[in-house]
Parts: C-alpha cells; sequence; structure tokens
C-alpha cells in the first residue's frame, strides 16, 4: 500500500491540515463508520467516477455520488463504503477551515455530503481528470494545490471565530462560551451567527465534538483504559454523560470501540 501526506505551502496551510494519498488501500470489512470530528473533508476517487455513503439507520440502503465528493463538518457519523478506498485521495480542512472553498456558509454542509460539482461545476470533473493524467503523487498534491488556490473566495475569516476556535479547541475547556463572548465585542447572537457560518457548528456543539474527539485520542493510545478517568480528565461531568455523549457522536459505547479500534482514531468497522 503507498500511502502519502502532504501540508500545503501558505497560504492554504492556515486553512488545511493536509493532503492525503491512498493507493492499494484494502480492508476485510466492506463498511465503516466515520466518526465526526467537526472539520470538512475533500474525498477523491480516482478508481472510479463514484463514491457511496449508506443510510446510518437502513445500513443496507446506499447513496451514490460523484468521484469527487464534500463531506461537510459533522457531529453524526457517517457509514462509508470501503471498496472504495482503493485509490483515493482528499482534503482535510482544519476546523473552520473549509469555508473559503465552497462559496456558501459552513453551515449548509453540516452533517452533509455533496456531490463536489454541485459547488464547483464543470470544475469538478475538470479537477478529477487532471488528478488521473497525473504520475505521482507529488503531482497530483501540487494539482490539488492549484485548484484550491484558484477556487478560493479570499482568506479572510473573523477573527473572533479564529480566537474562539483557539480558545474552545481546548480539552478540557479552560474558559467557558459566556467567558469567550464577553472578550469579543459582539453580542451572543452575533457570535453564534459568525462561528456557524464559518465552522458549520455552534460553538456549543463544536465544544462537545473536541471533547468526544480527546476522548478517542486518549482511548486510542491506552491499552488499559481507566474510564472513570478518561471522563473526568475530558471534561465530563459524570460517567452516564460521558456515556451518553459518546453514544451520540458514534453510535456504539465507549468499549465496543476500544475493542474494534483499527488503523485510524475516526474509522470503525461496521461488523453488525
Amino acid at each position: 500500500m503507498i500511502s502519502r501526506t502532504y501540508i500545503p505551502r501558505p497560504p492554504l496551510c492556515d486553512f488545511v491540515e493536509m493532503f492525503w494519498y491512498y493507493e492499494g488501500y484494502h480492508v476485510p470489512h466492506p463498511k465503516e463508520r466515520v466518526l465526526p470530528d467537526g472539520s470538512m473533508q475533500l474525498i477523491i476517487n480516482l478508481h472510479e467516477d463514484r463514491l457511496r455513503a449508506y443510510d446510518r439507520e437502513n445500513t443496507n440502503e446506499a447513496r451514490t455520488f460523484s468521484g469527487c465528493l464534500v463531506s461537510g463538518p459533522r457531529s453524526q457519523f457517517a457509514l462509508i463504503d470501503t471498496t472504495c478506498q482503493t485509490s483515493i485521495m482528499g482534503v482535510a480542512f482544519k476546523r473552520g477551515g473549509g469555508y473559503p472553498f465552497f462559496h456558501l456558509p459552513s453551515s449548509e454542509l453540516h452533517n452533509a455530503q455533496v456531490s463536489l460539482d454541485v459547488l464547483w461545476g464543470a470544475r469538478a470533473a475538470e479537477l478529477r481528470e487532471r488528478l488521473l493524467e497525473a504520475r505521482t503523487p507529488d503531482a497530483r498534491f501540487q494539482i490539488l494545490e492549484q485548484a484550491l488556490l484558484a477556487q478560493a473566495a479570499g482568506f479572510r475569516g473573523h477573527p473572533a471565530v479564529a480566537f474562539a476556535l483557539a480558545e474552545l479547541g481546548q480539552v478540557p475547556q479552560s474558559r467557558t462560551i459566556a467567558e469567550v463572548t464577553s472578550q469579543i465585542g459582539l453580542s451572543a447572537r452575533r457570535f453564534i451567527q459568525l462561528f456557524n457560518e464559518q465552522v458549520g457548528l455552534t460553538p456549543k456543539l463544536f465544544c462537545r465534538v473536541r471533547r468526544f474527539q480527546e476522548v478517542l485520542r486518549v482511548i486510542y493510545r491506552e491499552q488499559a483504559i481507566d474510564w472513570t478517568a478518561v471522563a473526568a480528565d475530558c471534561g465530563y461531568f459524570d460517567q452516564a454523560h460521558f456515556i451518553h455523549d459518546f453514544r451520540a457522536f458514534s453510535g456504539i459505547n465507549p468499549t465496543r470501540y476500544a475493542a474494534h479500534r483499527g488503523q485510524f482514531p475516526n474509522h470503525v468497522p461496521l461488523l453488525d
């Protein structure tokens, strides 16, 4: 298997966590839960011009998209078809970083999956064709970098949102949302509106997802897990609150996640 990542140059690196590329990636299970982290992804299937996602309730019912897909900021798990990952690449945006590239509020993409051509028109198919013509991962990364630069609608976000992302991204939180709001000179209503438009989640939901992601990070690195300590260290009031939030975001309980964790923290085999 070929696995490569690339961090783009400024100004993209302020908005993009990384570009990623996999060739020859195979797993024994046909479906995976992808757990929410509050960020956006651009996913491009280089093997065939389609991607599939399954219904969270009826796991045999699939929806098919074009080979270029935008996955909006999520607070729910998605259910994907792993057979679409034979040759695939994408963009992992930083939290709040996808908004310059799709010309609509990120809140409109909350928990949504949208074919890129819906947002970019013919430029989506042109991008995929250029990527297919390139012969190396590095050449493909450069093409993708150029495409994002050409598509960006400016790189200026609201400074209040940038400040809030830095303050509220800490787990456990050192400041409340009310304390952050009091420092930025905006009404609570206006701040929530701006944050939701740029990040795709309300500040409260963003904090919950960040806390959930910290739980995954702790679980993923530990062999013997002290669940009471995990809950307390990540800022949950009690064990019941911790389990409720974990199930709300992942659809499974923490012990089941720990038993079936795989190569990537946010990908869990669907074994039902």
